[in-house]
């Protein structure tokens, strides 16, 4: 195989540091294991982040999603260590991660979590006329 799962998520330089904009990243194919049954569960992650000084490769995330294929993990506790990942590596200004689990046993699980850089605020919301 010319690629392999990795838990090493690549960086790189953020082109205009001295901006607040949103990077909005949907990932449809995430897959680990039930803990419980050892059965996959499926989920669509959606990231949103405030990059600071560093924002995350693309394929190093593909490669990095893919490492959980095989591991058993609990949806709360996969959620937020993906967002412990994803800040460690990028120290963004903000980040947002939504795992929305598809459906066992007649129950969606939808899980979000966050993080703030210490002192950082949303500018205000433009509205327009």
């Amino acid at each position: 195989m010319p690629t392999q799962p990795s838990k090493e998520l690549e960086t790189f330089e953020n082109p205009e540091p001295g901006r607040d904009y949103t990077i909005r990243i949907r990932v449809p194919e995430f897959t680990c294991l039930c803990p419980k049954t050892g059965q996959p569960d499926f989920a669509t992650l959606h990231i949103e982040y405030v990059p600071d000084r560093l924002c995350v490769e693309l394929k190093s995330l593909k490669l990095y999603v893919w490492s959980f294929r095989e591991e058993g993990a609990f949806h709360e506790a996969v959620t937020n260590r993906i967002l412990d990942d994803l800040v460690a590596a990028t120290q963004p200004r903000f980040m947002r991660l939504t795992a929305e689990f598809n459906v066992r046993g007649g129950i969606y699980t939808t899980v979000v979590a966050e993080h703030r850089q210490p002192g950082w605020h949303p500018p205000p919301p433009v509205t327009l006329p």
